[in-house]
């Protein structure tokens, strides 16, 4: 440890982020710093002054400082004046050129007088929708790096949303060989402003500290410490919020009145012929309604939380009149007529579905109601349960297609990067679904478990602990899964 640090004069870090013209340097700071700063438009030149910005900070008075910089003009004309003169770096900084009327050289000036007088690291973004030999322009900005001497982490932008497979780390090796004769080049690393994980910027802190002179190693190593506190933070804020809106959808029901057999069936007809609702029908839907509302506002806290704007725009489906059970005093050949009326309407569900696209809202439905689309899973939810007042409830497999569903908006809210503007639900990778329900299935019963315990019981409080454990273990293991590096942050001494 540095006498600077012990004595709490604290340590400034400098991070520059550096780039060819719009490519979106200023769209990556705003996720990484998750506010908004600078100005985003597509056109050239936008940010033409180096400004720094406070990315993390210690009450010792340690702080990384992230800089987002003009980006680099006409390369190919600087580069040939900078192999004319025997001191590059001397020259370019010597010069005087006008703001307005030699902008993409002046740019380029102060985006290299950034890098040599305040950088400890340079993050260098490229467009990684480029292939390396058609970028010439990476190639003549990293000989004009290699004069600064910092050491150079590359940053592969606009590579898309996440995939299957290890496309991010061929993406990674492809560049890297291509540029390995620059030794200043230390690292090639997946960071998408749009798309990115917030787990990713742990590889990015851990690459950084790394390159660190020593005198700056002891402060970096508490900086890190507080980002992970605070994503920690972040993360069981999001699990707690995703909890308490599934306990409260584990303890909710309906009570329904009593009335005779015939009187059911008739009640039943005449809704079907007038296109009323039954008082069983009005119930659903009021369940549909709070189930709704309590997700909306569930995604909108989440979405704060992350630092991000808008609403969550998912709708759930209403009336699915096979994700509830009915606790009612009925016999098996009542609930098959039920079973038999009620199929057309499923298929026809099932159709909406198909036709929306596989969302989060239509995805997690779907997820819900697999292997239920039947006349025979439908009767089985009722039930011969005698001197009980008669009450509806969500069915135990709808309510682990709601914990899959949480887990589904989670990793949405978790990739969406601020840079991109307000919160939008997009469609998410099909992939996730396959590794969300593989982790979700392993909790089946436990799941189970608590969704019987909020049937029977009103402890909400015991039932949002439970469930909170449960998404806890799940998410967690779902980000390690997506991103092994991850582990590093969950267990940083190693334990499982």
């Amino acid at each position: 440890m540095t006498d600077n640090h012990k004595n709490n004069t604290g340590s400034t870090i400098n991070l520059s982020l550096i780039s060819h013209t719009n490519s979106g340097k200023t769209t990556l700071a705003r996720t990484l710093l998750g506010r908004d700063v600078g100005e985003v438009r597509d056109a050239a030149h936008v940010t033409d002054l180096a400004q720094a910005y406070p990315m993390l900070s210690t009450r010792q008075g340690d702080s990384l400082l992230l800089w987002d910089t003009p980006g680099f003009g006409d390369t190919a004309r600087l580069l040939r004046r900078l192999k004319m003169s025997g001191n590059p770096v001397g020259w370019v900084m010597s010069q005087v050129w006008d703001r307005f009327a030699d902008r993409p050289l002046w740019c380029s000036q102060q985006a290299m007088r950034n890098a040599r007088e305040q950088a400890d690291v340079i993050l260098y973004l490229i467009n990684a929708c480029e292939d390396p030999q058609d970028a010439a322009y990476v190639d003549m900005e990293m000989q004009i790096l290699s004069w600064i001497g910092k050491p150079v982490v590359l940053l592969l932008n606009q590579i898309g949303p996440p995939s299957e497979g290890d496309r991010d780390g061929q993406e990674e090796q492809k560049w890297h060989t291509h540029l390995q004769r620059f030794t200043i080049l230390r690292a090639v690393l997946t960071l998408d402003a749009f798309a990115r994980c917030w787990v990713q910027e742990a590889v990015l802190l851990d690459t950084v500290a790394g390159l660190l002179q020593a005198d700056k190693q002891s402060a970096f190593e508490t900086l890190s410490d507080v980002w992970r506190k605070q994503s920690l933070s972040c993360f069981h804020d999001a699990m707690t919020t995703l909890a308490a809106q599934l306990a409260r959808t584990a303890c909710d029901r309906e009570a329904l009145s009593n009335p005779s057999w015939a009187s059911k069936i008739r009640g039943l007809i005449k809704s079907f012929s007038h296109n009323r609702l039954s008082d069983k029908d009005a119930a659903m839907q009021r369940m549909a309604e709070r189930l709704d509302a309590d997700i909306h506002g569930a995604t909108d806290r989440l979405i704060q939380r992350h630092g991000l704007q808008g609403h969550d725009a998912q709708q759930v489906l209403q009336r699915l009149h096979d994700d509830y059970v009915a606790n009612m005093p009925l016999d098996t050949n009542t609930a098959a007529i039920l079973g038999g009326l009620l199929s057309g309407a499923l298929g026809g569900l099932a159709a909406d579905i198909a036709a929306g696209g596989m969302t989060l809202g239509g995805g997690m439905v779907a997820g819900g109601i697999t292997g239920a689309l039947s006349a025979g899973g439908l009767a089985h939810g009722y039930n011969l349960v005698k001197g009980k007042t008669p009450t509806i409830h969500w069915s135990a497999e709808f309510y682990e297609g709601l914990v899959r569903s949480a887990l589904l908006r989670y990793l949405a809210v978790a990739h969406f990067g601020r840079g991109r503007g307000d919160f939008a639900q997009s469609e998410h990778p099909t992939f996730w679904q396959k590794t969300v329900a593989n982790i979700v299935s392993t909790h089946r019963t436990e799941i189970r478990s608590i969704w019987a315990l909020g049937k029977s019981a009103d402890d909400i409080g015991r039932i949002t602990q439970e469930i909170e454990t449960v998404l806890t273990i799940c998410a967690v293991r779902l980000l390690i899964s997506l991103y092994p590096a991850a582990a590093a942050i969950f267990h940083p001494n190693g334990a499982k």
